[in-house]
């Protein structure tokens, strides 16, 4: 006799499945027949877990932002020097990229944002609560002298948020060929000695 999973078990195995085909198929042409023969259970099955499409993308949201704010806990657990904790936050979403190589095209679809105003919501409250710890750990870069005092912390993070961003788009086109950590970790630190450097 075969035996269901657990519900909760089976929404798990949905959420992954589906995270799985973003990078393969694209966010946005992702349909839950595509997740229903991943899975290996019915369309029906996949709606009767997730009442509409929109459910589903919430708690795939939901999901992402629980293991993003556990990354970035985790490297502002240390409470080392600021620039350890910053290199700490770049290290910590670059690795969640390489685990989940779909979150970008995820986190900036915009057919998911348009159509989901709750993920949406989400991910704008994310990238907000992201560039806040960076521009903590610039702030006090700036105090200890490692950052120009004619550069704002505000304006580092977007930048180095944009470098993220950037690094992990090269990724995705270049077939995963190097190591995404290793090369944006590596871009860090030849963008903090700009930021340290003389005006002009």
């Amino acid at each position: 006799m075969i035996r269901r999973k657990p519900a909760e078990d089976r929404k798990a195995d949905i959420v992954e499945a589906l995270l799985r085909l973003a990078d393969r198929i694209g966010p946005d042409r992702l349909t839950t027949n595509d997740i229903a023969r991943e899975v290996g259970v019915t369309q029906a099955a996949i709606f009767r877990h997730f009442p509409t499409k929109a459910d589903l993308w919430s708690s795939v949201g939901e999901v992402i932002a629980e293991r993003l704010h556990l990354a970035w806990d985790q490297a502002l657990a240390g409470r080392g020097a600021p620039q350890d904790q910053l290199r700490g936050l770049i290290a910590a979403q670059l690795r969640q990229i390489e685990a989940c190589p779909a979150l970008p095209a995820i986190l900036h679809s915009r057919e998911l944002n348009v159509d989901n105003a709750f993920l949406r919501d989400r991910f704008r409250g994310l990238l907000a609560q992201y560039q806040a710890h960076l521009v903590a750990c610039l702030e006090d870069m700036g105090k200890e002298g490692a950052i120009r005092a004619d550069i704002a912390a505000q304006d580092a993070a977007i930048l180095l948020t944009s470098l993220v961003q950037g690094i992990a788009i090269r990724w995705g086109l270049g077939a995963h060929g190097f190591s995404l950590e290793a090369e944006g970790l590596r871009l860090l630190d030849l963008q903090l000695s700009l930021l340290a450097g003389k005006p002009g």
